[in-house]
């Protein structure tokens, strides 16, 4: 069973079918992601700790969205297959230039029947639309991230990222603000930490 709480939201919120898609998705991650090299070997005992939930964290972070959310650099969908299916009333675009792992976002997509994702096999930089928030989970260093979020955000767009341990405030790109800072939920994650323009 899932078990996570979050100020205003736990995973008890979800409904008994979206609790059974994200085991179908951890079933997805072991059985094709991992033989790919697409997560390590070494997760495959802590897929729903280390992959899934964390990925839910960004889920009291999101409000009603009127754009596309962007998950940046996708890679296994992580974060933004658990976000698709948490939050099933955002339409979520996953970005991911590299065709063996867009392949796979795409069979997850088909599999969990997911009609509020879209993939989007190349580079996130060329992505044509605007979004009214990304999430980055992996995807590069915090100014990478922000330059390649700024440019698709509206002004009042905001960016979450999944910062790593050794993580400090001032990596944070000078034309960017932090609105928040969640603190990490794993001992071997890092914090939270969503940026808005200045």
């Amino acid at each position: 069973m899932f078990h996570v709480k979050h100020e205003g939201w736990t995973v008890a919120d979800l409904s008994p079918g979206q609790v059974a898609a994200l085991e179908a998705f951890e079933g997805l991650l072991a059985d094709h992601a991992i033989p790919r090299g697409m997560v390590s070997s070494s997760d495959r005992a802590h897929l729903r700790a280390r992959h899934v939930l964390d990925s839910l964290r960004a889920v009291p972070h999101l409000g009603p969205a009127k754009q596309p959310v962007i998950d940046l650099g996708s890679g296994a969908g992580l974060p933004g297959i658990p976000v698709a299916v948490a939050r099933p009333d955002l339409l979520l675009t996953l970005t991911e230039p590299r065709q063996l792992r867009a392949a796979f976002l795409e069979l997850v997509v088909e599999r969990l029947s997911l009609p509020n994702v879209l993939v989007f096999p190349k580079p996130a930089e060329e992505l044509p639309s605007d979004a009214e928030m990304c999430l980055a989970r992996g995807f590069g260093n915090p100014s990478r991230t922000w330059a390649v979020a700024r440019r698709l955000l509206p002004p009042d767009g905001s960016l979450i990222y999944w910062a790593g341990t050794t993580f400090r405030s001032d990596q944070v790109p000078e034309d960017a603000r932090i609105a928040a800072i969640e603190s990490p939920t794993l001992e071997s994650g890092g914090p939270i930490v969503i940026m808005t323009r200045q």
